[in-house]
């Protein structure tokens, strides 16, 4: 399996075609099935995927976390849903709280994830939960930003800031002081 964020879906048909050139050279003996993870507030392929791959029908991209593929009207989906096809590959969203919720508790085993590999570690989390993912798979998720570039969304997310995750499930963070800084607010 390889998840993939998906916004306006170019890179879902260049993974797919990718894959279909390492096959016709014998590099891999079969395609990887694929994922597009997409946000649950623009999640036209989502829709589309559910209706069995019908027409996609645009939507108003409300505002995400992962705003990056923050695309209701993908230009790209043509050539996703081939891909998919080809690969067996699923849809599947995640909400504000979900795309959060896995991103910190990707952070917690040492990776610093953005909101859009939340969006694709959640939709791992639930397509594992629904048995689509086999325990025991081997998954690859995409990872499409340094979380070091949505430093906001980090903080906000375990002070409980986010109006999409007031909720964080994971620790509040812990702030640490110098000895210079401890004695200086002690005076």
């Amino acid at each position: 399996w390889v998840i993939i964020p998906g916004g306006n879906l170019g890179n879902v048909s260049a993974l797919g075609a990718g894959f279909d050139l390492m096959l016709e050279l014998g590099l891999i003996d079969r395609r990887p099935r694929i994922c597009v993870a997409q946000a649950a507030h623009a999640a036209p392929l989502y829709h589309s995927f559910r209706r069995g791959f019908a027409d996609l029908e645009a939507v108003a991209a409300q505002p995400t976390l992962a705003s990056a593929i923050q695309i209701g009207n993908p230009v790209s989906w043509k050539k996703a849903i081939r891909a998919l096809r080809r690969a067996d590959g699923v849809v599947e969203q995640a909400t504000e709280a979900e795309l959060a919720d896995a991103a910190a508790k990707a952070d917690r085993h040492g990776l610093f994830t953005c909101p859009h590999t939340g969006v694709a570690l959640a939709a791992l989390e639930k397509l594992t939960a629904a048995g689509t993912i086999a325990a025991g798979a081997r998954v690859v998720v995409i990872s499409t930003a340094s979380g070091l570039k949505f430093a906001d969304f980090k903080v906000g997310y375990h002070e409980g800031r986010l109006a999409a995750a007031p909720d964080p499930r994971w620790r509040p963070p812990c702030l640490l002081y110098t000895s210079d800084a401890a004695d200086e607010r002690s005076s």
